[in-house]
């Protein structure tokens, strides 16, 4: 049974408020290393393994087709702002294909700016504003390409989806059969234990022959995300760095100069507690070079009141410390 350590507390005027706990996977200098005990209990992957199933686009050439901002929005958890909808609306006409088609539901944009526009214009959002649109205009193209059927791309037995299930685990390495489930934007989503998370990111992004990946990443760190998305935050001058979130507390953060790597799994699921957590062991581990505003908002340990008055602090309860090019954990 996996057994999640305290990463974090909220200290409130001298007591304990909050306590936030989960596990924290490390690859680094070709060993494992973990904070939590997590048995290699299989976790759903969520939208941590959107860049996985983006891979599968290379088997149909699209790598040839896809700008690179185009390649972004189809691994992204967008935040649904009008630079993400703007590359979405033109991705979609490139290839014939309507919102409508989609079969992710119309949601509100995650962005707090974009969904009061909606508003303020008197616009329903639709399924463009889904944060998972990409990855379902990307499987509509793929499916085109293949002569498949548009209609029920989401099924588990359409052979889209078993060919991404085969990509995913070629990538992760997984040989055995994991659980699988639908995710939240209705597509199957599969399990796997968080090391094989960091061995399907390593085999992806540190492999010449999905470059095209990598550079979408680097290259657009505010369509992977958003305003305020920590993925975004990462990689936003910090090139050497690949980050991408997933939902149930999950983030997923690659070295590219050493091939090193390690996720986050918050087993409440507290946003703000995983890029507390994430950054925490980003400065740790000394992998930040450049130090922006927003890393600086999004580790956000003073505990004010609404008048702005600070009445306790976040406290991390871990320490990853880089001693002779090993990795300590505590």
């Amino acid at each position: 049974m996996e057994t999640p350590k305290k990463l974090l507390e909220y200290n409130r005027s001298g007591l304990i408020e909050e306590e936030h706990y989960g596990f924290i996977k490390a690859f680094v200098d070709g060993e494992y290393f973990t904070i939590g005990s997590d048995n290699d209990y299989p976790i759903f992957m969520r939208s941590c393994a959107k860049p996985l199933q983006a891979s599968l686009l290379y088997d149909f050439e699209l790598e040839k087709e896809l700008t690179s901002e185009e390649i972004a929005i189809c691994c992204a958890s967008h935040w649904g702002e009008p630079c993400h909808i703007d590359v979405l609306k033109e991705l979609q006409s490139k290839y014939g294909i309507t919102p409508s088609m989609l079969t992710c539901t119309a949601s509100n944009p995650v962005s707090q700016k974009a969904k009061d526009s909606l508003i303020k214009e008197g616009i329903s959002p639709s399924t463009l504003h889904n944060n998972c649109s990409g990855k379902h205009t990307l499987m509509l193209i793929m499916c085109q390409k293949a002569g498949w059927s548009v209609k029920d791309y989401e099924d588990f037995n359409h052979p889209l989806q078993k060919a991404v299930k085969e990509k995913i685990y070629e990538l992760c390495e997984i040989n055995e059969n994991l659980p699988a489930t639908n995710d939240g934007c209705g597509v199957p989503i599969y399990s796997a234990p968080l090391k094989n998370f960091l061995k399907g990111y390593i085999n992806l992004f540190c492999n010449e022959k999905y470059f095209q990946i990598r550079d979408a990443f680097l290259k657009n760190p505010y369509l992977i995300g958003g305003e305020k998305s920590i993925d975004t935050a990462i990689m936003t001058d910090n090139s050497h760095l690949i980050a991408k979130v997933g939902a149930s507390g999950l983030c997923v953060v690659l070295n590219l100069e050493n091939k090193s790597a390690f996720v986050v799994k918050m087993s409440d699921t507290d946003r703000r507690a995983r890029a507390i957590v994430v950054i925490k062991a980003l400065r740790d581990l000394k992998w930040i070079k450049n130090e922006t505003e927003l890393i600086d908002k999004l580790y956000e340990t003073d505990i004010l009141t609404l008048s702005g008055k600070k009445v306790g602090s976040v406290q991390p309860c871990f320490e990853l410390s880089s001693i002779n090019s090993k990795l300590l954990v505590q």
